[in-house]
């Protein structure tokens, strides 16, 4: 066993499959293939499962498969670690993040650091669905508002207000509410997956939720902003969805005097990435553009 075959594993549940993994490492399918066979061999146990569409894990190929991404995510951050000095960051990044966010502001941002890291390279994903950073690979993610418990390793980098409107249209016909318990008459457009959904409002000093429902859920803050403005109800979302359409009278704030004075933007990693220098380099670097930019 040896680290390259460990690495070729790795690609190859990442990728699902044989002919993916080998595109990404510029292999042949055939090599890849004999290399996790031989991987197989060496540890007496089988690690995946084949079939001719997609490839599945064992329970102890899941266990390998995270135990050889914790070592070889500290060869790597041990590597850096010694050339920092002469190179800087390097290496690949895998980095999850919201859609909207990442278009507005991760796009440029990646591109600048890109600019300035010439041995850095990035395999972005733009999803407003929650990954599972582990079990997918992802080396880190981004994630807006409060954060479930977790392992994983949380920065906060920077606070954004979140505000609650609606088209003048709307108004007009079902009246502007007064205080959040008046969300109850009102159709709200929710962002997220299922379940109930609560929105955190300020009453009487103390932050409560308010359970809201409505004609539409998506899991993507611009569908929702853009039926609002269609006058299809309110909407609660971060600033930087809505400023434009705000900005030019399409929607207008309510409940202003009961929003909580901001959410906040994290960087998530595994634990046993915390040494590396190419991740602790990008999270500072965002910190500091997008304080700039998005301070509440």
């Amino acid at each position: 066993m040896n680290l390259d075959d460990m690495r070729i594993f790795v690609a190859t549940v990442d990728a699902h499959n044989f002919t993916a993994a080998a595109n990404r490492l510029s292999l042949s399918k055939q090599f890849v293939s004999r290399r996790v066979m031989a991987l197989e061999e060496a540890l007496g146990v089988q690690l995946l499962i084949r079939n001719t569409r997609k490839l599945a894990v064992t329970d102890l190929g899941q266990e390998f498969y995270e135990r050889a991404k914790r070592i070889l995510g500290e060869v790597e951050d041990a590597g850096q670690a010694m050339s920092l000095g002469r190179s800087g960051p390097r290496g690949l990044l895998r980095v999850s993040a919201p859609m909207s966010f990442g278009m507005l502001h991760l796009s440029p941002l990646v591109a600048q650091f890109l600019r300035e890291h010439g041995d850095v390279r990035f395999d972005m994903e733009l999803s407003d669905r929650t990954v599972d950073v582990v079990g997918e690979g992802f080396d880190m993610a981004i994630r807006i508002g409060t954060l479930p418990d977790s392992t994983l390793v949380a920065q906060k980098l920077v606070d954004v207000r979140m505000v609650a409107c609606c088209s003048p249209g709307y108004l007009r016909r079902r009246g502007r509410p007064a205080v959040p318990a008046d969300l109850e008459r009102h159709s709200c457009l929710l962002y997220g997956h299922g379940g109930i959904v609560s929105w955190d409002f300020v009453v009487d000093g103390v932050v409560k939720g308010v359970e809201v429902r409505g004609p539409l859920r998506a899991n993507n803050g611009d569908l929702i902003r853009d039926a609002a403005v269609a006058g299809l109800g309110i909407v609660r979302l971060p600033d930087f969805i809505v400023a434009d359409a705000l900005g030019r009278g399409q929607l207008v704030p309510v409940l202003e005097a009961f929003l909580p004075a901001a959410t906040s933007v994290y960087a998530v990693y595994p634990q046993h990435r915390q040494s590396s220098v190419t991740i602790r380099a990008f999270v500072e670097f965002l910190r500091k553009h997008l304080r700039k930019k998005l301070a509440a």
